[in-house]
């Protein structure tokens, strides 16, 4: 069946970028870095722990779509009906938090830094791990200064950049992304739910008729 081949494919296609995705972000880079301290925010990541959750199950609700489409199983298109359900649910609200609990996001990183910078400040005999991790993954160095925490900064960094305003940035940034990628994928369960409802619809009738 043309159709199924092009649902499955399209779900697959699908699933495997948003794991492709989901993975890159959370262990790739910089974002790598930061989530090894002890005080990593982890409710940062609970958008891609969910992006990537509903990647692979988009993975696998596509063979249903496509067994019930093959087999005119109102059973399996119901079943996949709910399962692209769950995952427009876990998308849509993947979205609503990236967007909406970016200021909470951002406002916990800084904080972070923050603390990190005054501890240094306190005791710069000691060092401080977070304080360099934090200039490393952000690319920055100090807050309006860099020249109390010099010692901490990256040496490939040229200029100052104020580690505040890159925070707010690039997390900004990546959770607009997340948003972005969790929208998109939510559209494209909506396109599943319908083709289930038609083709349930069109089975439906065929039996009546016969």
């Amino acid at each position: 069946h043309p159709l199924c081949l092009k649902l499955l494919f399209a779900f697959q296609l699908a699933g495997s970028a948003v794991i492709a995705f989901g993975l890159w972000f959370r262990f790739g880079g910089a974002t790598k870095e930061l989530s090894s301290e002890d005080k990593s925010p982890e409710y940062f990541y609970v958008g891609l722990y969910v992006l990537v959750g509903a990647g692979a199950l988009m993975m696998a609700v596509g063979f249903f779509g496509c067994c019930g489409a093959m087999r005119e199983s109102q059973c399996v298109l119901g079943s996949f009906f709910t399962c692209l359900l769950v995952i427009f649910a876990a998308e849509v609200t993947t979205g609503v938090f990236a967007f909406i609990g970016k200021g909470v996001a951002i406002r916990h990183v800084q904080t972070m830094y923050e603390e990190a910078y005054n501890d240094y400040l306190k005791d710069r005999g000691k060092g401080n791990g977070t304080l360099i991790t934090f200039h490393s993954t952000f690319q920055c160095c100090g807050k309006e200064s860099s020249e109390q925490v010099q010692p901490t900064c990256p040496k490939e960094l040229l200029g100052h950049k104020n580690c505040i305003d890159e925070i707010e940035t690039i997390i900004s940034v990546k959770l607009q992304l997340i948003g972005i990628v969790g929208i998109g994928i939510a559209g494209l369960t909506i396109f599943g739910m319908i083709f289930s409802m038609v083709l349930c619809c069109a089975i439906r009738n065929s039996r009546d008729v016969i």
